[in-house]
């Protein structure tokens, strides 16, 4: 198969329909998830509620680690009303976006500081709904793009959701800042109506892509996407499932020591709040498309190989600036050479594990292996104060860098792995 041309490529990114929604989806995914983690936060605080009680309500936001455990049912049944008006999946997306606007505009009359139960309870149901969210936009994307399309669907998905934190985090503070907590919330309820549009407006995927209703037996919802997935890949899924929880654990564990490094060095929270949310944001995106991009022109295994390499290898540049010492410069570069190669393994990595799920269990199986990617290095990250305590900053990165060489060595096998697979798979053709 011919690479695509550029210009060719350019243009369907300009032209084609699923782009765009895909870009608002992204948008929707990505609003809820300050609004019930960080932002919520700063808002707990202000109104007095004690640091130990803030803590505890991170676990509000478990269920986008647990989100696996409910997925499978949103592949095999409609949603309550909208699915007999939209079809599966653009009822269920439909569904838990009307949800989440609700929730965040009942968490905008809440008062923490007086009924700090009824803010947990509609934080818990926003955490909840736009996890649920999240599986069936996946779940969507997947089915209405074959492979191929995946790196610029995810490259959309992204550039939205990043957009969308931005709003949720500076938007969000700003409004609350200069209006109020209330007036925030609200504007973030009612920004939810680009997501509803996106489904209302989305094509529903293919009748042959949807899973049939199990009546006989509710465990098969669960069961059969695990069958499929082991089924398909054979004896490489194990390989497949190692690469997705090693590939960005470097990530996961270097970044809980970022900022600290930052405020260490003499850092001023204005000097960090510019570089790493401002001017790295634009550079973050600038890795994004970077990866969408290659993934359509050069593959998918060139590109997931020299994302693994470069999302790695980036680590040793906060390893100079934790030797270097407090220079601007220096954290400019670091930051830099960090989010753009983050934004492009990421893009790559979205890609790969689209091509690993059948459309028609696309939910479960994309759900299943998003977990699986973020949960050892969450809990390896948990660790991560402790090795800089006992190392150091400079030797902490350059050994979280490291980790890019077991990732370049899995990426290879994988990609032969995946070639030895199309070539039995053209056998029977050429015969």
């Amino acid at each position: 198969m011919h690479a695509e041309s550029p210009r060719k490529s350019r243009l369907r990114f300009l032209t084609d329909r699923r782009l765009a929604l895909m870009l608002a989806l992204g948008f929707s995914s990505g609003l809820p998830f300050l609004l019930v983690f960080s932002t919520q936060s700063a808002w707990l605080r202000e109104a007095g509620v004690s640091k130990e009680h803030i803590g505890l309500m991170s676990w509000v936001a478990l269920a986008y680690s647990f989100k696996f455990l409910w997925a499978p049912l949103l592949d095999r049944y409609d949603a309550p009303l909208f699915g007999r008006w939209l079809g599966r999946r653009r009822g269920w997306m439909a569904l838990t976006q009307t949800a989440i606007a609700l929730c965040l505009a009942a968490l905008a009359f809440g008062d923490p500081a007086h009924n700090l139960l009824y803010t947990i309870f509609f934080a818990f149901c926003l955490g909840f709904s736009a996890a649920t969210q999240d599986i069936v936009i996946d779940g969507w994307r997947i089915a209405v793009a074959p492979p191929e399309d995946q790196g610029e669907m995810s490259a959309a998905s992204q550039v939205g959701y990043k957009f969308a934190i931005l709003c949720a985090g500076a938007g969000a503070l700003y409004l609350a800042q200069f209006v109020s907590w209330r007036a925030a919330y609200l504007v973030m309820a009612c920004l939810m109506i680009v997501g509803l549009a996106a489904s209302i407006f989305a094509p529903e995927p293919p009748a042959h892509v949807v899973a049939r209703p199990g009546h006989e037996n509710v465990l098969a919802a669960f069961a059969d996407p695990l069958r499929d997935f082991f089924r398909r890949n054979g004896r490489f899924a194990l390989l497949f499932l190692a690469l997705l929880a090693i590939y960005r654990l470097p990530d996961f564990v270097s970044g809980v020591m970022a900022n600290p490094l930052y405020i260490d060095l003499g850092f001023s929270k204005a000097e960090i709040a510019n570089v790493t949310k401002l001017f790295g944001f634009w550079v973050g995106l600038g890795g994004i498309f970077a990866g969408g991009y290659a993934v359509t022109r050069f593959g998918l295994m060139p590109s997931l190989l020299i994302g693994g390499i470069a999302a790695s290898a980036s680590h040793l540049s906060l390893a100079a600036l934790a030797a270097t010492g407090a220079d601007i410069h220096m954290l400019t570069l670091a930051v830099c050479v960090e989010n753009f190669a983050g934004g492009f393994a990421g893009t790559a990595l979205i890609a790969f594990m689209s091509s690993l799920t059948s459309p028609l269990y696309a939910a479960a199986q994309y759900a299943l292996l998003s977990s699986l990617y973020a949960l050892p290095g969450k809990l390896l990250g948990g660790f991560s104060g402790f090795a800089v305590a006992a190392f150091g900053y400079p030797a902490f990165f350059v050994a979280t860098s490291c980790i890019g060489l077991p990732v370049a060595a899995i990426c290879l096998a994988v990609w032969r792995a995946q070639a030895r697979r199309e070539a039995a798979a053209s056998q029977p053709e050429a015969a």
